[in-house]
């Protein structure tokens, strides 16, 4: 690094000499990653004498998550999307705001990606119970879509998801009604903004359901069979003295394909579903349908939307948000690239508190979540909390709870000291300092994630009366 600013240069530019065989301006980024290598070959060597590289070394053995799915030091740009490849050459630029200013960008459009969500059928068919599980919610919570036993939407409504606005489920009015006719239904519910329909139907479905399928069909869109009020119909097959649940299903499954095979539709996606059980039955196997056919762009919208019905849906919630850190760590790195001291981490601790938000919501580990799972699985509030072993669930995220881990971590703790101290050094200071903020934002959010992660595994099994011990 010695020598790498071009002499004649007003700006940071740093400038690899012929003699080292390359020519020309370098990739800021490479060079930030092959500065991270040297402070590691240098800690290990200085760290017999040194009583806190000592230590950080010895913070470094996997004894703990904390480096659980540790980082892989390769350039992260290269796996950006196309969206944000100009952030690439901003870097090698030293233009480090205008990269942060893209990364943050592309961050904010894919937490706001739309999805749209129809659900229509006949009267009484369950939509708005439909709806309220779907979004967390149950019939009596403030938002909640009115149920009844009558028709209770007679004009399109709709609700966005209470913790991810981007997310709106559209209750339709039940085809046929007098305001709105199955011949002109598509078109005065404004069919062209949903991105799929689901069409529920409590018993058979009928004339009128078929109907709008085909019309659906022929606009080109994706539409889905629910079958609602499956607990009632398995309660009532318990009376007969042959009963047997999965038979029982099965039949009814191909009662409803085969009702709709006979109006011509081909090949009919049909999914049991109760409302008030959404862990048992097809909601599962409907979700993973839609994420299947759903856009790449628009999977995750879906994903986080998505209430914690088993664990595979956690996993892929932690594989998704996982799948950020590596922007948001490149993200503290360009802010590192200011020469301040001390800006740096307060921008960190700012992004982090927002980013561990996010984690807490996604997993319903804050408390609203928590005692909404409580009241619909009869587990006690309390009961919930003690199985809760991260600092950060069910607690409110401040930047001085962060800043008090983060101190309690002592490899990002030194870090961090490492990268306040490293601004100091002439030339080579702001670089190291990029490449240090880069680790600690990466190690950090990985670990107060697996935390979570794990947490929500644990919160899952007890409110289904599982063994939360492994």
């Amino acid at each position: 690094m010695h020598g790498g600013f071009h002499p004649k240069s007003s700006t940071l530019r740093l400038y690899a000499k012929q003699k080292e065989g390359v020519r020309g301006l370098v990739s800021v980024s490479t060079t930030v990653l092959d500065e991270v290598t040297n402070i590691r070959k240098y800690i290990r060597k200085m760290a017999p004498t040194d009583r806190v590289l000592s230590e950080y070394l010895r913070q470094q053995k996997p004894k703990k998550p904390e480096l659980d799915g540790d980082m892989n030091m390769e350039d992260p740009n290269d796996s950006f999307p196309e969206e944000i490849a100009a952030v690439k050459e901003d870097l090698e630029n030293n233009d480090t705001a205008a990269a942060a200013a893209k990364i943050q960008e592309y961050l904010d459009k894919q937490n706001n990606v739309p999805l749209n969500i129809a659900i229509t059928g006949e009267s009484g068919a369950g939509k708005s119970t439909f709806i309220n599980a779907f979004r967390g919610l149950s019939n009596d919570d403030e938002g909640a879509a009115p149920t009844g036993v009558t028709e209770t939407t007679v004009v399109v409504k709709e609700y966005s998801h209470p913790n991810y606005p981007n997310v709106t489920l559209w209750d339709l009015p039940g085809v046929g009604t007098p305001n709105f006719p199955s011949d002109t239904y598509l078109k005065l519910v404004g069919f062209e903004k949903f991105d799929f329909f689901i069409i529920i139907s409590d018993t058979r479905f009928r004339e009128n359901d078929i109907k709008l399928a085909k019309e659906i069909q022929r606009m080109k869109k994706k539409f889905y069979f629910v079958r609602s009020k499956i607990d009632n119909d398995i309660n009532a097959e318990k009376r007969k003295r042959d009963f047997n649940p999965e038979m029982a299903l099965v039949k009814m499954r191909e009662d409803c394909i085969g009702g709709l095979q006979g109006q011509s539709i081909e090949s009919p996606q049909v999914f049991l579903v109760s409302s008030f059980e959404l862990h048992l039955y097809d909601f599962s196997l409907l979700h993973q349908t839609l994420e299947r056919e759903l856009p790449a762009h628009k999977r995750d919208a879906l994903l986080f939307a998505m209430p914690n019905i088993n664990l595979e849906i956690i996993n892929k919630k932690k594989e998704a948000f996982q799948s950020k850190i590596k922007y948001w760590a490149t993200l503290s790195a360009a802010v590192a690239g200011a020469p301040v001291p001390g800006v740096s981490i307060c921008m960190d601790l700012s992004m982090m508190v927002n980013v561990v938000i996010d984690y807490v919501v996604g997993f319903g580990l804050n408390k609203p979540s928590l005692q909404k799972l409580s009241a619909s699985s009869g587990v006690p509030y309390t009961e919930l909390l003690d199985v809760l072993k991260s600092p950060l669930a069910a607690v409110k995220i401040t930047k001085e709870l962060l800043l008090k881990l983060l101190s309690q971590m002592a490899s990002t703790a030194a870090l961090m000291a490492l990268e306040e101290g490293s601004r100091w050094i002439p030339l080579i200071g702001i670089p190291l300092a990029m490449g240090l903020s880069f680790t600690t934002t990466y190690r950090a959010l990985n670990y107060f994630l697996t935390e979570l992660a794990d947490d929500a595994q644990r919160v899952f099994k007890r409110a289904l009366g599982l063994n939360t011990s492994v």
